[in-house]
């Protein structure tokens, strides 16, 4: 190519570039001159595949939270796990042309908090065609697995989505006095919240979600399945949506049949 075409592509990718950077901030302007997906399968779960994420925060470890030390009912709940992977990461299955998602994401985690904002806007407009599974993974202390403990709870009375979304909004720390106010507030009820999160099925909740973490080898959230493919940390709008219609495109995971 002549040096003055090439220096004249040179100068239209920047300036297109420059422009992604300001109108969209530099995640978008990256995303403009990213190339296709590639993918690796990974050894375990079989029939999966991983793609590079981004940021995430960490600090993994699977019996935070669950007990003063290792849970003995762990190693087991991992081993059930295994064996019924599609089912425990999402659910009953759905009819073809959706594409199931699962997030896994803890309440302190800053990335999870703009993540989960932006799934959710995403299953809105999907008009049933992207169905997300909502996993708690408490990593950082005693306030993210009390958060997780509560949603869990408050999925007991089917105001699980609401709570959700209200704590990863909340600009305050998870305390027993505001998870007081904030059952109030969208009318659960408060004693049968504080009972269910200290429950063994809230508890052997949580396990299965870390069991699930340790399966996917999640070094820490936020982290995604999306249909096959494993994201592990921060993912952009643009291939995210690729993501998905790349998913929808390879039809049924052969995994989960």
């Amino acid at each position: 190519m002549p040096s003055s075409r090439r220096n004249l592509l040179i100068g239209g990718l920047a300036i297109a570039g420059g422009y992604a950077a300001l109108r969209f901030g530099p995640p978008a302007a990256a995303e403009l001159f990213a190339g296709d997906l590639d993918f690796e399968p990974v050894a375990r779960p079989a029939g999966f595949r991983r793609i590079a994420g981004g940021d995430s925060s960490s600090g993994f470890d699977l019996f935070m939270g669950l007990d003063d030390g290792p849970d003995p009912a762990m190693a087991a709940t991992v081993e059930r796990v295994e064996g019924r992977v599609c089912e425990t990461l999402y659910g009953a299955q759905t009819e073809p042309g959706v594409v199931q998602m699962a997030s896994f994401s803890d309440y302190n985690c800053p990335y999870c908090r703009a993540l989960t904002i932006r799934l959710s806007k995403i299953e809105e407009a999907s008009a049933g065609r992207v169905r997300i599974a909502w996993h708690e993974l408490p990593l950082l202390g005693e306030a993210s697995t009390m958060a997780a403990q509560a949603a869990l709870a408050a999925k007991r009375q089917d105001a699980y989505v609401a709570f959700h979304k209200r704590l990863m909004r909340t600009p305050f720390g998870t305390t027993p006095e505001y998870l007081d106010v904030l059952a109030e507030d969208i009318g659960v009820d408060g004693a049968r919240l504080r009972a269910d999160m200290a429950s063994e099925d809230v508890r052997r909740e949580l396990r299965e979600s870390g069991a699930l973490a340790d399966i996917f080898a999640f070094v820490g959230t936020p982290a995604l399945v999306v249909g096959r493919t494993i994201v592990q940390g921060e993912i952009g709008d643009a291939r995210l949506k690729r993501l998905i219609e790349r998913e929808r495109a390879d039809g049924a995971i052969e995994a989960c049949a």
